[in-house]
């Protein structure tokens, strides 16, 4: 299943891809006369139950009349998967080819830093750059989304703990970013973390060793990589975070971003005002947002 959150006619629910059409959950619950939480993040919470019933809803969808709950794709905004994660947790240099492309270190241990929740924005969205910030980078990531509790994760039952996957956009701001020596400050501000347009849950995305990710900048490709490029996988990520936080329900791990960002470019490129970024990647969809400077 691929899960969006949305806003229809100024409220927020969340329901499934169904085709051109979301079909709310909370709604298709009612007519197999049983519940569903209001809130996607405690759907998630609760996603041992809940994940079950909603596939075996979907599977029987076709018994009953959902015409009339159908929502037309075009007619909600969609909105990040997750308004409040407990954590994002990021990875640098976690593709073998950026490292190369930075002249970087392999690292023998994930590099981690955190982003707050206020940098979030979906999908069409605009990425604010401030008129001080002169070096506006993108870096399209696969995101995992945490589905349940743990700590100290065995990498042999790490996807026990997921409850599925998502596009994330790691905007930073480089000449901020190297200024600092850390990455926090450059990588924190609000809009820098545009994410979705879905959740693809984990039964319906089973093989995440080699999946295709590829961003473009006003249409000119610029990233055009594949999983199989992380120094890290999922399970290895899950185990080794694990180790020294303990991982919740709603929490997001952007995994880190392939060769192809603008400041290893020869020029370095960066985004200005009016830039489209779209990042696709392979069983999730695409996500699309806009540049917007501001002073």
């Amino acid at each position: 299943m691929k899960i969006a959150r949305y806003i229809f006619r100024n409220k927020e629910s969340y329901g499934v891809l169904n085709q051109e059409s979301i079909l709310p959950l909370p709604e298709l619950a009612k007519r197999f006369k049983t519940h569903f939480p209001s809130r996607l993040e405690d759907f998630i919470v609760e996603s041992d139950e809940t994940l079950q019933k909603a596939e075996k809803m979907m599977i029987n969808k076709n018994r009953l009349d959902i015409d009339s709950i159908l929502l037309p794709l075009n007619a909600v905004s969609l909105l990040a998967p997750i308004s409040f994660p407990p954590k994002i947790i990021c990875l640098g240099l976690n593709y073998f080819d950026h490292a190369r492309e930075t002249r970087s270190a392999i690292p023998d241990e994930p590099i981690i830093f955190m982003k707050p929740y206020t940098a979030l924005i979906g999908p069409s969205q605009k990425i604010i750059k401030p008129t001080f910030v002169k070096e506006l980078d993108y870096e399209g990531e696969f995101c995992i989304v945490i589905g349940k509790k743990g700590k100290h994760i065995p990498v042999e039952k790490a996807t026990e703990h997921i409850f599925g996957y998502t596009i994330f956009n790691d905007v930073s701001a480089r000449d901020i970013q190297f200024k600092d020596g850390q990455w926090t400050r450059g990588k924190s501000f609000d809009t820098f973390a545009p994410t979705g347009p879905y959740i693809t849950t984990k039964s319906h995305l089973k093989k995440t060793c080699d999946l295709a990710i590829r961003t473009w900048i006003n249409g000119d490709l610029r990233q055009n990589s594949t999983t199989r490029n992380m120094v890290f996988n999922v399970s290895q990520i899950i185990y080794h975070l694990s180790r020294i936080i303990t991982l919740e329900p709603g929490d997001m791990i952007a995994t880190g971003t392939p060769a192809g960002v603008g400041f290893a470019m020869k020029p370095k490129c960066f985004l200005k005002d009016g830039d489209v970024v779209r990042i696709e990647i392979e069983g999730i969809g695409i996500l699309e947002n806009f540049v917007e400077e501001r002073a």
